[in-house]
């Protein structure tokens, strides 16, 4: 991996990248602090089915943007990529405050989506490209610390102006907007990309970037069929099982944690704070994931996350009478359950050689994003049917511990990777 003197390093890419992570962050709850105002409303012709079919659809478009345009900044760049990405999205996003009916609420919901669901991947590549080696862990949950402050910001938002849910989705788009600019006029090539000719390095940064030995070749053409190489099919079955997992919680939550302890009798209000408490957990423990990983191995940490998130989202069937007690345990469960899926990212970045980097990742978050559809449109079931609570929690509970199962397999550094794969060419 090229690597620069930490005392060169712009802080320019660090926080786009965070910033990118906080439209992540937007859109992960959005709809968790809408779908209550717009069934009890009903307005746009939404109930229960419509809600669950339009938060399915926005995450099938995540899933897509995921798999098939995040590895294209392996390809064409993470800059061009991330400045597309977040443009489309925006634009979308506010479309959506302007839908007359469901269908068209969804169908923007999925074009968003295709640009939300590259973001995330190629962000992730470009900062695991730009760290100091050795810091895969910090680096990802660092940057993805945005992708909850985001959540934090719009759950705090949406209960100071819920109902006026059309507002929520203008104020996200106009701030990819705002965004726009800065990514085009800040945000150099990743050093990865500069690497290979000292032309096309950014015109402030120095001349100690040091290529490794790939990047000195022409970056060959990549695609998920590396993935498939020895010694990658094993490690990609474990990530993806995970990840599909991780992400099953991950949006299950978010988007029906309101509705969840509305069933369970608590008031609507409660359920609001509730998604806050969750997602500033999810901040703190991000921090402390990130330290822990790269101290003792990112292995040991996700396993232990995920196994802790389990037990933990089985106690929330439980009905906590006391407020404090709730909060609490609300909070504690953010500190795991978020920060496990990560961890996967994480791990990836250290698995897969840098050329690969955005491939495996848009790979483990768009096999992700199939369990970001799964959660919400099983929770919306169980809604429906009118056994969310406590049948919901034992889902969760349950996708943990798959989660814990499938990592097991996967070995807790692959030294031999890039040799093998080049030797298969």
């Amino acid at each position: 991996m090229p690597t620069m003197p930490s005392a060169h390093r712009s802080q320019w890419p660090v926080w786009l990248c965070w910033l990118a992570m906080v439209l992540d962050g937007f859109d992960l709850v959005v709809l968790g602090t809408v779908i209550p105002t717009l069934i009890k409303t009903g307005e746009l012709g939404f109930d229960a089915v419509g809600a669950t079919f339009a938060a399915t659809i926005s995450l099938v478009g995540v899933g897509l943007g995921a798999l098939f345009i995040a590895p294209l900044s392996d390809t064409f760049g993470r800059r061009k990529l991330l400045i597309a990405c977040v443009a489309g999205f925006s634009i979308f996003t506010i479309g959506v405050a302007f839908a007359p009916n469901v269908a068209v609420f969804s169908v923007l919901r999925l074009l968003a989506g295709l640009g939300l669901g590259a973001c995330l991947p190629a962000a992730l590549a470009y900062m695991n490209d730009y760290a100091p080696a050795g810091s895969a862990g910090k680096s990802t949950t660092r940057t993805m610390t945005g992708y909850h402050v985001g959540a934090v910001a719009t759950a705090l938002l949406a209960i100071l102006i819920v109902p006026n849910w059309r507002l929520m989705f203008i104020i996200g788009g106009a701030a990819g907007l705002v965004l726009l600019p800065f990514l085009w006029a800040k945000l150099p090539e990743s050093l990865r990309e500069a690497a290979p000719g000292a032309s096309s390095q950014p015109t402030k940064a120095p001349a100690a970037v040091v290529p490794s030995a790939e990047s000195s070749q022409a970056a060959p053409k990549t695609g998920f069929r590396d993935l498939l190489q020895k010694p990658y099919p094993l490690v990609a079955v474990g990530i993806g099982i995970a990840s599909f997992m991780g992400l099953l919680l991950v949006y299950g939550l978010n988007t029906w944690l309101p509705q969840l302890m509305a069933a369970a009798g608590y008031p609507v209000s409660t359920g609001l704070t509730l998604l806050l408490v969750l997602n500033l957990g999810a901040v703190a423990g991000l921090f402390l994931a990130g330290f822990l990983a790269d101290k003792h191995g990112t292995k040991k940490i996700v396993l232990l996350w995920f196994g802790l998130s389990a037990v933990l989202l089985a106690i929330l069937s439980v009905k906590i009478p006391n407020e404090f007690l709730l909060n609490a345990a609300v909070f504690v469960t953010g500190i795991f359950v978020f920060s496990s899926q990560v961890l996967v990212y994480a791990w990836v970045s250290q698995l897969f050689p840098p050329r690969l980097r955005g491939t495996a990742l848009g790979f483990a978050a768009g096999v992700g994003r199939l369990g970001a559809i799964v959660g919400p449109a099983v929770t919306g079931t169980l809604v429906a049917a009118n056994i969310a609570y406590p049948a919901g929690f034992y889902v969760f509970a349950i996708a943990g511990l798959l989660a814990v199962a499938a990592l097991v397999l996967v070995p807790r550094e692959v030294k031999t990777a890039v040799a093998n794969v080049l030797a298969g060419r």
